[in-house]
């Protein structure tokens, strides 16, 4: 589970929030916004752009190109269904997976996540109110001519989704409904509404994928942002049984969950047993974890396909860039995929055909949908993403780049060179761009943002600090608790070897990040003073006493392993130390701060705390506050007229001697 990315434990969301300038009152309430606090809002401000090639200056064109997200296979395999923003918020479009005109099927607040019914007569949706994350569930007919609310969103109903039944006539998933705090397991009958709590859960227990038989469902108990325990739910009986509680914590569900068609065994991806995440089979009669596939590099997206699950596919992780990876089951023998662009992928499988649609999202591509048939080889793209107007080749490759920290980890990172056109002939200034998470990781994906400052002569270089995934089991673990403030560090080491790589000038560099990269901004900045000229922090931490405190119902587990009890004595001492705010008058260069006033995930007085410390030092800290988000920015004008300002003070700032 990822406090602050969209990724582990919250499979169902896809995008983040939004806003309404009022206190809420969950998880230990939310103060709302301090409207005392100067702030640039939105405005009526056109949200156009010029034409191709006309303004280069203008980020616009750049956050206009756009793909398709989290693009999913019918159960026939003759339809693929996705999410697009083209709108200006994500809603749900349908197109052949042959190919040929997208059909959009929903038009009201941004969906946050999508699933077929096993029948293919229609998809089950959740749409929140703008990023409060507390969704709604719907359905909408395939041909999108009929559309009916399942479920309303509740105040306490933090829910996250989990599967249908092969009758297509239940749902089954997690709520804090109940309390606001824990989650439980629920099954909601979809011909009826009749809901029943099926498992009283403490904490995050999570439904992930129900049997074939629909007497089953998987479910995770998140331990740690890194770490699950494994278990099988009776939804008839409420019985819960274990099928992995490890010790030394381990991760069981990244990477996915796959049913056989027998319903005897079920297919995922674990560290159970390896440093990094193997693809492994579980067998429900002899209890057997039998591992398929391990290398040094994580396995993921773990998928079985065809009739008779013929085909078993997967990906694996090599510094951000992804291999896809098919074996024949009958044969024993692995099938040679297709030549794919480099990035992200994401896989869909049909269990009625041998098709499986990828979905790509990479440095060059900011969404396409492949469908590709295993069994004949056959390929074609079924979505193709838009540049609007960008030139391909101006668009740059990362490079992978690993360096030692001063006490010997091995560190890695994706660098952005400008080419010489963009730089000018000089040493391109730096900006350093931080993800979210803590246990995120930086990959070779679409950033419209990265590529303009790259095409403007800035050089941008993502890290992935200690904690981050991707790196193995050891890795991820390096930055928990006491040792928080060593992945802090690494940037100043990543610096300075990137001042000794010499294709950059590191005495101008800025930091930047969002989320928990806010934090590693705000916490590099106070600890660390003299390396970077600016920073940027969107909705990050400043104060994590409060933080924890407040915390929303699906952080609080991982909380206890990342970060400690906040409510035992020394964490709170520890804490209270070791805050960016008690350090914050330590920092002495201009940083750019905005957050999303609907936040459920990180506070907005986290940052307007930050705001006014610094300008009573005297510190440049501008604001941007959003009022109709929340973590983060999900609507295109909002993006727009975010990333404008964020890019001009960036220009501003290293432009500087």
């Amino acid at each position: 589970m990822h406090r602050f990315t969209y990724t582990a434990f919250a499979l169902a969301l896809i995008g983040c929030p939004a806003t309404l300038a009022q206190p809420t009152n969950v998880a230990g309430g939310h103060a709302g916004a301090d409207m005392s606090i100067e702030a640039i809002e939105p405005d009526s401000e056109a949200i156009g752009v010029g034409l191709a090639g006309e303004d280069p200056a203008d980020i616009g064109r750049y956050l206009m190109a756009s793909g398709a997200n989290g693009a999913r296979l019918s159960p026939d395999g003759s339809r693929v269904a996705y999410s697009l923003g083209i709108t200006g918020q994500a809603q749900l479009w349908i197109s052949e997976a042959d190919g040929g005109q997208p059909h959009q099927l929903t038009f009201g607040n941004g969906v946050s996540f999508f699933r077929w019914l096993p029948d293919g007569s229609g998809l089950i949706y959740g749409a929140d109110n703008d990023g409060n994350e507390r969704p709604a569930y719907y359905f909408v007919s395939a041909d999108g001519s009929e559309e009916r609310l399942i479920l309303p969103a509740t105040e306490n109903g933090f829910r996250i989704f989990g599967d249908i039944t092969a009758d297509s006539d239940r749902i089954v998933y997690a709520s804090t409904e109940r309390n606001g705090l824990d989650f439980d397991i629920y099954v909601t009958m979809l011909s009826t509404g009749e809901t029943r709590r099926v498992f009283e859960g403490e904490f995050a227990y999570l439904a992930r994928a129900v049997s074939p038989g629909g007497e089953r469902v998987i479910v995770t108990e998140s331990v740690g942002e890194d770490s699950d325990n494994l278990y099988v739910l009776d939804l008839a009986t409420g019985e819960l049984n274990t099928l992995s509680r490890p010790d030394p914590r381990a991760n069981h569900g990244d990477g996915g969950f796959a049913w056989s068609d027998d319903g005897q065994s079920v297919w995922f991806a674990t560290n159970l047993e390896n440093e990094f995440t193997a693809v492994t089979r579980y067998g429900f009669a002899d209890g057997d974890m039998q591992t398929l596939f391990a290398i040094d590099a994580d396995a993921g997206n773990v998928s079985l396909c065809g009739a008779d699950d013929r085909y078993l596919a997967w990906t694996t992780n090599h510094d951000g860039f992804y291999r896809l990876h098919v074996r024949d089951l009958s044969s024993g023998e692995d099938v040679e995929p297709p030549g794919l662009p480099e990035g992200y992928y994401a896989l869909s499988c049909s269990g009625a055909s041998s098709r499986i649609a990828i979905t790509i999202n990479g440095w060059r591509t900011p969404g396409d949908i492949f469908v590709w048939d295993i069994a004949t080889g056959e390929i074609g793209l079924a979505y193709r993403s838009t540049l609007a107007g960008l030139d391909p080749e101006r668009l740059v490759r990362p490079e992978s780049i690993r360096m030692t920290a001063r006490d010997g980890v091995e560190l890695q990172g994706l660098l952005y060179l400008p080419d010489e056109t963009s730089a000018g002939g000089e040493l391109p200034p730096l900006l350093v761009e931080v993800h979210g998470g803590p246990t995120g990781q930086s990959v070779a994906s679409f950033d419209p943002v990265v590529q303009y400052h790259v095409d403007r002569g800035i050089a941008v270089f993502e890290p992935n600090v200690r904690g981050s995934t991707g790196f193995g089991r050891t890795y991820v673990t390096l930055d928990d608790r006491e040792n928080r403030l060593d992945s802090v560090r690494d940037l100043i080491d990543m610096l300075d070897y990137l001042r000794e790589d010499g294709r950059v000038d590191a005495n101008r560099a800025a930091v930047s990040g969002g989320s928990y990269g806010g934090y590693m901004v705000n916490a590099v900045l106070a600890n660390f003073p003299g390396h970077f000229i600016a920073g940027v922090s969107r909705y990050g931490v400043s104060d994590w006493v409060n933080a924890l405190e407040i915390a929303s119902p699906a952080l609080k587990a991982s909380d206890r392993i990342e970060y400690g009890d906040i409510t035992d004595s020394d964490w709170r001492q520890y804490y209270t130390e070791n805050s960016p705010i008690q350090q914050a008058g330590r920092i002495d260069v201009p940083v750019l701060y905005s957050h999303g006033v609907m936040d459920p995930r990180i506070d907005i007085s986290e940052t307007e705390t930050m705001v006014r410390t610094l300008r009573e030092n005297g510190v440049e800290a501008p604001f941007i506050r959003i009022p109709d988000e929340g973590h983060g920015w999900r609507k295109l004008a909002n993006r727009l007229f975010y990333y404008r300002r964020q890019a001009e003070f960036v220009e501003e700032q290293l432009a500087r001697e």
